[in-house]
């Protein structure tokens, strides 16, 4: 079969791969109908992933038709139109039992022994490193799937392809970012980034009922989309001063929630750094701008160790700062209800659709957000 692969830092190529196999009696095979780029792609383009190898096959968030089961599987058919969750999760572990299939235990590897100096203790996740515990991604023909009665979900008939294709990971990474930060009605929450993260993240505030979202980015294109799709009021932090603004729409306080949906600037010289920049980092802006007492909340891709980080701000506050690399599996199937009620709408973040030859071209457009790209989704 025909796969996406990393070849080498910045270089990507369509091969041919074999074939996927069931190997365990809960694995599926599925057929992939659609998958999508994904920010936590871009350190492994640019080869940052110590355990990434030549040959690996990319690709976290896809959508496709059973078309294989292992005897073990109880709730999928054969032709069943799944979506499947970017993490692997064993759904038995102590982290699952409680719903943080994020966490399992059981779905990836020791990665300490694979490479000792890698401190990250990552659950299974497509379209990462075999070395790393992932498993090959679904920028592919197929892909199997294990724990498919945890990780895999039927879609509803009224939901499309393109819609549902977000619940793999960018809508329950959005509803997790709004669930961490506890919005309830009336909160004030602003959001750095308005990627599809940022601005699903933007909706799932609307939607638990805070009173004002802002949007936080520089790209004059994604902003009007988080306006016009999430009802977020925009801000662009090349014409504002970001802090003071969101003071002054908060009633002087700050918002009452901060997210973080925006990888890490790119790093820079000792001198840079000392000297500082046009930009501030997102998550030392968030900390400042937060109310006291208010919730910062940091989504995946922020490797590695932040120097002349702001503790003291944060104790000063009385801050709580939450993290999270990937989403857990549990709101998928209410986060697919919503989307087949009207209530959820995410097609418009799929600004480039792409046969699976042309998946180089599209991490190019996605990579650098060439031509008003949000998301680029493929077709085999």
């Amino acid at each position: 079969m025909r796969a996406l692969c990393w070849v080498a830092a910045d270089e990507l190529a369509v091969r041919e791969v074999p074939d996927p196999e069931v190997r365990n009696d809960r694995d599926v095979i599925v057929r992939v109908r659609r998958s999508a780029t994904c920010g936590g792609d871009l350190p492994l383009l640019a080869g940052r992933d110590p355990l990434l190898s030549t040959g690996d096959v990319l690709g976290a968030e896809f959508l496709g038709e059973v078309v294989e089961a292992g005897p073990a599987i109880r709730g999928h058919r054969i032709g069943d139109r799944v979506v499947v969750g970017a993490g692997v999760a064993c759904g038995g572990c102590w982290y699952c039992r409680q719903g943080r299939h994020s966490c399992c235990d059981n779905a990836g590897v020791d990665v300490a022994s694979a490479d000792p100096g890698w401190d990250r203790p990552d659950a299974g996740c497509f379209g990462r490193p075999r070395a790393a515990g992932g498993f090959a991604g679904g920028h592919a023909e197929y892909v199997r799937v294990p724990y498919a009665d945890v990780g895999a979900f039927r879609v509803p008939d009224a939901v499309d392809d393109d819609r549902a294709l977000f619940a793999a990971d960018a809508a329950p990474t959005a509803w997790l970012a709004a669930e961490l930060g506890e919005v309830r009605p009336g909160d004030v929450v602003a959001v750095w980034g308005s990627g599809a993260v940022g601005q699903l993240t933007a909706h799932a505030a609307v939607l638990r009922g805070a009173a004002r979202v802002l949007v936080v980015d520089r790209h004059e294109e994604r902003l009007r989309m988080a306006e016009r799709h999430a009802g977020a009021e925009p801000l662009d932090y090349r014409r504002t001063d970001v802090t003071a603004e969101l003071r002054e729409r908060s009633g002087g306080r700050g918002p009452d929630v901060c997210v973080v949906a925006v990888g890490p600037p790119p790093p820079r010289s000792v001198v840079d750094r000392l000297a500082g920049g046009d930009r501030p980092d997102p998550v030392r802006e968030a900390v400042h701008a937060c109310r006291k007492d208010g919730v910062v909340v940091v989504l995946g891709g922020n490797d590695g160790c932040g120097d002349a980080f702001v503790l003291g701000t944060i104790t000063d506050k009385r801050l709580t700062v939450r993290g999270a690399r990937r989403p857990d599996l549990r709101d998928v199937p209410m986060l697919l209800h919503r989307m087949a009620r009207d209530e959820l709408r995410t097609e418009h973040l799929a600004t480039h659709r792409l046969p699976l030859a042309d998946a180089p071209s599209g991490y190019a457009l996605f990579a650098e957000r060439a031509d008003g790209c949000v998301r680029a989704v493929f077709t085999p």
